[in-house]
């Protein structure tokens, strides 16, 4: 009987031990941060957001690129615009929205090799702005 108590007590004490760990274990993994800085919601529900944005950023690009049309509702700038940080002006970094999603889930991103990570200050206007044409007559007539 001694024995039976003995095994019985042995096998809750090791799995309340590995409970344990297991929660420990998990609690060392950041928790995406998951902020909208500007408007009231996001363009879509966020478990479709979680699922699907990366489709609806693919599929924005396609529309853009190959027949021209400009949409704001899936656009990355709409994205950065809305999640981009008060405090870092950016969707990088290490509690970036970008960043701290694809961290946790351990997927690389691409998207900002080419666009920016933070929202656009307030432009120049378009005609006060050098157009290429004007900086290379500018270049060639400095030769």
């Amino acid at each position: 009987m001694m024995r039976f108590v003995v095994a019985v007590l042995t096998v809750v004490l090791t799995a309340a031990g590995l409970a344990d760990a297991g929660e420990k274990r998990a609690r060392r993994v950041a928790v995406p941060v998951v902020k909208i800085e500007k408007g009231e919601a996001c363009v879509a529900p966020t478990e479709e957001m979680r699922r699907d944005h990366m489709k609806m950023l693919l599929h924005q690009r396609d529309q853009t690129v190959q027949r021209g049309v400009r949409e704001s509702r899936f656009s990355l700038k709409g994205c950065v615009d809305c999640h981009a940080s008060r405090d870092t002006g950016s969707v990088l970094g290490k509690d970036g929205f970008c960043s701290s999603c694809h961290t946790y889930a351990a997927v690389s991103m691409d998207c900002f090799s080419c666009h920016s990570s933070s929202p656009e200050k307030e432009a120049m206007p378009k005609a006060a702005a050098p157009g290429r044409g004007q900086q290379d007559t500018l270049k060639a007539g400095a030769r």
